[in-house]
């Protein structure tokens, strides 16, 4: 943690050395040290709009939680299912999402509907692909011991199986954490009335440069804070599946 913070803080000195001998237009490029100005004095512009992001971002994440355990339980109980579902998966992460959140705001409207859809569309592959890898992981020997013991199939999966999965799921949304972020800001500049993606786009064409940074600044805490957390639950939730050893 120590190291990566100092990375961050030679990072922010580069950056404003370069802005302050550049010369180079703040409206172009703002210093540190001015987006530091614009989130203390944009600090309850920057909460409000940070509050409704956050929460189309958990509710996003967790309809992708549900969605994408959902598939992958039934995809891998069902071989033939997987065949058929698979290669869609792979191609739903093909489609431009700016140009999807376009579509669906024009379907859906301006409400919370389309963002959820944006969120949930880009954070359910990441889901879906580690729990299915983490299922196909599971000690082969673990499952011919339950068929010799006549445990049936759903118990079997139950005892051996979904608890395997656990770890792949969490990293799955830990993955999904960042471009949950990054999904939100596609959908609220697509079409909204608040938000940081929405306060982004309004802050450039109004030559709020810093302001515009300082959202930026807020959604990265926010992807963060939300993987720190996700982190957490993971070690409360599953402590038999941390990592063995003494590592550093």
């Amino acid at each position: 943690m120590i190291r990566a913070l100092l990375v961050l803080a030679a990072l922010v000195g580069a950056w404003e050395a370069y802005c302050a001998l550049s010369g180079i237009d703040p409206l172009v490029l703002p210093a540190p040290h001015e987006v530091a100005t614009a989130l203390w004095d944009d600090r309850g512009l920057l909460w409000d709009n940070l509050l409704v992001t956050a929460w189309e971002v958990v509710l996003g994440i967790g309809i992708a939680a549900v969605a994408g355990l959902g598939c992958a339980v039934a995809v891998f109980l069902v071989p033939t299912l997987r065949r058929a579902v698979y290669p869609l998966l792979v191609a739903s992460q093909t489609v431009p999402i700016p140009v999807v959140a376009a579509l669906l705001v024009v379907w859906l409207g301006y409400d919370l509907a389309p963002k959820l859809a944006i969120i949930a569309l880009v954070s359910f592959f990441p889901i879906v692909v580690t729990t299915l890898d983490a299922l196909a992981a599971v000690d082969p020997d673990r499952r011919k011991l339950m068929t010799a013991l006549g445990v049936p199939r759903a118990r079997a999966f139950r005892l051996v199986e979904a608890p395997a999965a656990l770890p792949g799921a969490f990293s799955g949304a830990r993955i999904a954490v960042a471009i949950a972020v990054i999904g939100a800001v596609f959908a609220e500049q697509a079409g909204s009335e608040n938000g940081l993606g929405h306060l982004v786009q309004q802050a450039i064409p109004q030559l709020l440069t810093a302001r515009a940074y300082a959202a930026v600044v807020v959604l990265s805490l926010l992807a963060v804070a939300l993987f720190a957390l996700l982190s957490l639950v993971e070690r409360r939730a599953l402590p038999w599946a941390r990592p063995r050893g003494g590592g550093a």
